[in-house]
């Protein structure tokens, strides 16, 4: 058939139409930047694309900050009830964070579940100064602990993940820390798996929670997000006796990272266990995005969503997910069902569908400050000693050379702020570095007013 050159001509012609017109009928859609799926028992990898790819961890980076904040109690060097204090270094990271006036001191367990679930990224700041001393000196325990797990293309600059080019990771390396974060200390599973916490009067939830909500079996990790890398996410998931564990880099949306990490463990589940081992992989497959990748990467909307994730109506080929095989087009995805009366998504609606109906309720992590003792210790000489610390004995941990500057222009710019408020003849002073008594204060009064208090309110959108 064909075998004339006319004949071959018009075949490559016709498969040419065919392609561009599956092209063309293809829903719009963000891109995921790199993935992989491990059976977390083995280290068989069960599927994977561009994994050693060198991506920006954003908030992933505080599972490291907690493996090696385990590890120091673990030694002998720190303890659960060891106290963190809220430095005037720490509090000048930006958000997401818990705004604590300086000098405010808690535990190092209440410091992992704010991390872990909230996210906070001056409580990371703040606990890294606890354990070493100093954020410098925290900052070469995480490079050190990443080079002894084979995480060969994982730098650490901070312990919270903020922009830094400098801070890089692949989804291997941080399948491993997620690996090791659940072999070398199981008691970590009761720090992130919760949908959120609260604190006083205050609820703060987990970018986290519907993962951990909807999908069956879900039993954490951590997210997260900067510009430059898009929708990160490290979850986990038991179901009869096997827990797999995924990294989804560059989502376009909170949503996406979630039902792609979904479609990952349920096809994960279905197969075998077998495959080459996580620490196979090797070399670099990339440099990472350009900055402003989010900008580039959109969320594919309401329709995009329904087209690509839809539970009840899906038909796949196979497991192609960056090539979208089997889905539908967005023409063919009926929104009345999916609409509110005034004409927006209905994304209770669109969740049930995408990543599944809830299966547990939410109930936030009761957290309070506790009743911290000494100080870890730092050195590595002794455990840290069950005594109370006096009330101005704070310590004043030594900041990020490179954050000095920050911190004095934002200085200046509080008590800028301050003179307007109160008139002229009134400065700004500084907070005391004593700590107050936490016993006779009211739960919202341990949050530093103005400029740097900071308890965002979650968006409403079930996508962020």
């Amino acid at each position: 058939m064909f075998a004339s050159p006319f004949g071959r001509l018009t075949s490559i012609c016709l498969a040419t139409i065919v392609l561009l017109s599956c092209l063309a009928s293809s829903p719009a859609r963000a891109d995921i930047g790199a993935y992989i799926l491990v059976d977390a028992g083995t280290g068989a990898v069960l599927e994977q694309e561009n994994a050693t790819r060198k991506w920006y961890p954003a908030s992933l980076t505080k599972m490291m900050t907690a493996y090696v904040t385990f590890k120091a109690i673990r030694e002998g060097r720190a303890s659960f009830k060891s106290a963190v204090v809220q430095s005037q270094n720490s509090i000048s990271e930006p958000p997401s964070k818990m705004g604590f006036k300086v000098g405010t001191r808690f535990t190092v367990d209440a410091a992992l579940k704010i991390i872990l679930v909230k996210s906070a990224n001056d409580v990371a700041v703040a606990l890294g100064e606890a354990i070493a001393g100093s954020e410098a000196g925290f900052i070469a325990m995480m490079n050190a602990e990443a080079r002894r797990l084979g995480m060969t293309n994982t730098s650490f600059t901070n312990p919270h993940g903020l922009p830094d080019n400098g801070q890089v990771t692949t989804a291997r390396d941080m399948a491993i820390l997620a690996m090791a974060l659940r072999q070398d200390f199981p008691e970590s599973e009761a720090y992130y798996n919760h949908p959120g916490i609260r604190l006083g009067k205050k609820t703060l939830r987990s970018a986290n929670r519907e993962f951990l909500l909807r999908v069956p079996g879900a039993n954490g990790m951590k997210t997260g997000y900067i510009c430059n890398s898009g929708y990160n996410v490290a979850a986990s998931v038991t179901r009869r006796g096997r827990t797999l564990i995924a990294v989804v880099l560059g989502a376009g949306s909170g949503l996406e990272r979630t039902a792609f990490a979904r479609e990952l463990f349920d096809e994960g589940f279905r197969k075998g266990g077998g495959g080459r081992k996580i620490t196979s992989l090797s070399g670099s497959s990339g440099n990472p995005p350009a900055n402003g990748y989010c900008r580039r990467n959109n969320s594919p909307g309401a329709k995009g969503y329904m087209a690509r994730f839809d539970m009840e109506n899906k038909s796949r080929g196979g497991f192609l997910f960056f090539a979208g095989g089997g889905d539908k087009n967005d023409d063919d995805i009926d929104e009345s069902g999916f609409t509110l009366s005034n004409g927006k998504p209905d994304w209770a609606k669109i969740l049930d569908r995408t990543l599944g109906p809830r299966r547990v309720a939410y109930r936030p992590l009761e957290v309070s400050l506790g009743n911290p003792t000494a100080s870890p210790a730092a050195n590595g000489s002794a455990p840290a000693l069950e005594v109370a610390i006096p009330a101005g004995a704070v310590p004043t941990p030594v900041a990020n050379p490179l954050r000095l500057a920050e911190i004095e222009i934002r200085a200046k710019l509080q008590e800028s702020a301050a003179t307007d408020a109160v008139g002229a003849g009134s400065q700004g002073t500084a907070v005391p570095a004593a700590a107050a008594d936490l016993s006779t204060m009211s739960p919202g009064s341990i949050f530093r007013q103005g400029m740097d208090f900071s308890v965002p309110v979650p968006p409403p959108s079930p996508r962020k």
